[in-house]
């Protein structure tokens, strides 16, 4: 048996497992947005951070990148480790992962993906939509043992850039959060 894994937040850039190879691609008819709270990573029950999980768009893709991992071993180490890392995803989704842009077959079928649903009473952690202002400011204030929620917006938007994905909620965000930053600075001095 090979196991896929799709990273689309955090495991872009770190997974913490062994895999055997990796793959930069996308899904379809999903997209990124910050409306995760977390409450173990990157913020604290009393002040939650920020960070992606996928809504339901059609049309969308999502850009992330995909992990096979073919050892029994290894898989069963990265699943351990995957529902501990990604416990406060209440939902996992087998998707289709494509690598072409106008590919019609997909590149794997049924990679798996830790999604956060909607649906406050299985997961009490979903913040949902906000303004951009609101999430920047949420996201510039929150910290938690995995370190400031801002270094996970930040690293996400690089290493989406180094996959050559531009993610226009991503970018606003990050944008704003410097923004907001750069004001704060100003008035300080």
């Amino acid at each position: 048996m090979v196991m896929w894994v799709f990273g689309y937040g955090s495991l872009i850039w770190k997974a913490g497992f062994n895999y055997d190879h990796r793959l930069v691609g996308f899904i379809k008819d999903y997209r990124r947005v910050f409306y995760q709270g977390s409450t173990d990573h990157r913020g604290t029950p009393e002040y939650p951070g920020r960070t992606v999980t996928l809504e339901p768009a059609e049309g969308e893709v999502c850009w992330g990148v995909a992990y096979r991992v073919t050892k029994k071993e290894d898989e069963e180490v990265a699943l351990t480790y995957l529902e501990v890392r990604e416990k406060q995803y209440d939902k996992k989704a087998y998707l289709d992962f494509f690598t072409e842009p106008t590919a019609t077959t997909p590149t794997v079928f049924g990679v798996m993906v830790y999604i956060a649903s909607p649906d406050k009473k299985l997961n009490r952690n979903y913040l949902g939509p906000a303004s951009l202002e609101d999430i920047a400011k949420q996201i510039i204030h929150a910290e938690g043992p995995s370190g400031p929620n801002r270094d996970y917006l930040f690293q996400l938007e690089k290493a989406l850039a180094q996959i050559g994905c531009k993610d226009e909620h991503v970018m606003d965000l990050a944008n704003e959060v410097r923004s907001i930053l750069s004001q704060g600075e100003l008035t300080a001095s």
